[in-house]
């Protein structure tokens, strides 16, 4: 069986990466620097439609890494928009981030999330070596 590379929405002339599927099978969340800078996309292979998400993309940064939750409500993803890599976790009942390292030192990447959304693991240089981090995402139920 060959892969197949659909159209629609998903993919563009820029190049896709970072692709994470919902536990669900629902969506798929990826980035893509389409727009000229790094952004997430997420794509709705239900409804084969791109999916807005008010307040994530930011002009000044890029956003980069995504990962889901089961149903889709919950984005862990790396952004620079403090000048650095940071993880934030995206609400999209609320089209709300959080900023889940603020105190961390060191680069951080490579985030994934709970089916629940509720922890977010991720990889930092903090000690001076890749290392695993958790943290808690206090926005899920």
């Amino acid at each position: 069986m060959s892969p197949q590379i659909p159209t629609g929405g998903l993919n563009s002339q820029a190049p896709e990466e970072y692709p994470s599927y919902s536990g669900d099978g629902r969506f798929l969340a990826f980035a893509s620097e389409r727009n000229g800078h790094r952004d997430i996309f997420l794509y709705d292979l239900q409804n084969r439609t791109l999916v807005t998400l008010p307040n994530l993309n930011r002009r000044d940064s890029s956003q980069d890494q995504p990962a889901l939750s089961q149903d889709g409500r919950f984005l862990a993803y790396i952004s620079t928009e403090r000048g650095r890599s940071d993880v934030f976790v995206y609400d999209r009942q609320t089209g709300r981030s959080q900023l889940l390292t603020a105190n961390s030192r060191g680069s951080v990447r490579h985030p994934t999330i709970t089916g629940d959304g509720r922890q977010i693991a991720f990889q930092t240089s903090e000690l001076g070596q890749w290392n695993i981090a958790i943290v808690e995402n206090n926005g899920a139920p």
